[in-house]
């Protein structure tokens, strides 16, 4: 992302700029014209005075109430730049000291998936944060203000996905906590892209005191209160995964609540699974036609594979599996590796590979799903065998959508291979979706006899 500069404290009288008014929002959610470096410094109170065009009522972008007393402002600098500036309340931060110590430690940091930081302003009594402008409003906003259409399923999972990757990128920098995490702090960038913002890591400061807000949780019943306007969006299996996830971030004990890496991992699946889930209906379900063809009426000639998928003998399944290896379909797979791991660059992600073939053989399927999907989360390429070793992990432990899932992404990754559609078969016939299951055994069957 390029390196993050830091100036003294103190700049000299800054030059002469020319009064910017901010102009209309259907101009604010255009281009600013041009890429800017992402440099942090200091900005004197007259800069951002004119930037905001003396921090005009109009130019506020945020929730202002005698509970969010301090005011994020829209603007823009003497070259173009849109820039928010979050002031604070007079009573808050006392010691310039401090305030300038935390600003320093967020502006460090540089995430895409981040409304960053750059800059701020102490100046007297007043303080100030400057931060990327993201044009297109809050994640509030678009969840519970919409007029014309509500956020789609897919995109909900995105920003949950991006906000997981933010948080982890600020952990792994040492910054692993996250003040007033809320709609009104995810916004979006000019290509509706989710951002988390950075003001949020700024301890809240109210006669020098921090703290920080009250925690939210939803009731059980909410549970099932999902947006109707998502309906069909989404399988009962995602909604319940999610849901039992959210409420697990919500425990008041940090040894209870996930880890950053495993909601990534299961976010990461979710997304994919909203991918795949209108797709995957339309082509597993039967032709509407009445009539019967002639292939639908052949008996089928199946493998032992196919076979033991027909009648779900799971234990049959997981012999034939092991058995059959690594194919040819993973062959580009291990010389990418070979290469990775000749540089050093991927011997932990194959280990998590090693583990799970150790788990699998195991019949420890628990295990074996968690280290291929460490695997999967830094692997450079689809592995098809990996995913196919854990859709019957998903089948042996009674996951059957995220089964499901697998076996239709190892189907699009070797989409010659009749395994992923034995597989299919499997899950659909656990699933009950017994006519849709045999079209799935069929479509095997007939890949097997080329």
């Amino acid at each position: 992302m390029g390196c993050i500069c830091f100036k003294s404290l103190r700049l000299k009288p800054p030059p002469s700029i020319t009064s910017t008014v901010v102009d209309s929002q259907d101009d604010d959610d255009g281009d600013d014209g041009g890429q800017y470096p992402l440099i942090f410094r200091e900005f004197s109170f007259e800069q951002l005075r004119i930037a905001t065009d003396g921090f005009s009522p109009g130019n506020i972008v945020s929730e202002h109430n005698e509970w969010v007393p301090n005011t994020v402002y829209k603007g823009k600098l003497g070259d173009g730049r849109r820039i928010a500036v979050k002031r604070f309340q007079r009573l808050s931060w006392p010691d310039p000291f401090q305030f300038i110590k935390e600003a320093e430690a967020v502006g460090r940091l540089r995430s895409e998936h981040m409304a960053n930081l750059i800059g701020y302003c102490s100046d007297d009594s007043e303080r100030l944060l400057v931060a990327e402008f993201m044009p297109n409003s809050t994640l509030s906003k678009h969840l519970f203000h919409w007029e014309k259409r509500p956020m789609k399923w897919q995109t909900r999972l995105k920003v949950a996905l991006h906000t997981a990757k933010a948080l982890e990128y600020c952990n792994d920098e040492g910054i692993n906590l996250y003040h007033d995490l809320n709609p009104y702090r995810i916004l979006f960038d000019k290509v509706g892209n989710p951002k988390l913002s950075c003001f949020g890591l700024m301890k809240n400061s109210h006669e020098g005191k921090n703290h920080s807000t009250n925690l939210a949780f939803a009731p059980p019943e909410y549970l099932r209160l999902v947006d109707s306007a998502l309906a069909g969006q989404f399988s009962d299996e995602d909604r319940t995964e999610l849901m039992h996830i959210a409420s697990r971030c919500l425990k008041t004990e940090p040894e209870e609540r996930p880890s950053i890496r495993f909601l990534m991992s299961t976010l990461s699946r979710l997304q994919r699974r909203s991918e795949l889930w209108p797709t995957s209906v339309k082509r597993l379900m039967p032709s509407s036609s009445n009539k019967k063809t002639k292939h639908a009426t052949e008996p089928l000639k199946l493998t032992p594979f196919g076979d033991a998928c027909l009648r779900a003998d799971l234990c049959t399944m997981h012999e034939v599996l092991e058995k059959l290896g690594y194919g040819a379909d993973d062959d580009v797979i291990s010389n990418e590796f070979s290469f990775q791991m000749w540089t050093g660059e991927m011997q932990e992600n194959m280990d998590h590979k090693n583990h799970g073939d150790a788990a699998f053989r195991a019949k420890d399927y628990d295990t074996g799903i968690e280290f291929y999907t460490e695997f999967m989360y830094g692997a450079p390429t689809v592995s098809p065998t990996v995913l196919a070793r854990r859709c019957l992990c998903y089948l042996m432990t009674e996951m059957f959508s995220e089964a499901l899932s697998d076996a239709m992404q190892a189907q699009v990754a070797s989409p010659e291979w009749p395994i992923p559609l034995y597989l299919q078969a499997a899950c659909l016939f656990k699933l009950d979706m017994e006519a849709e299951a045999k079209e799935a055994l069929r479509h095997g069957s007939a890949l097997e006899s080329y």
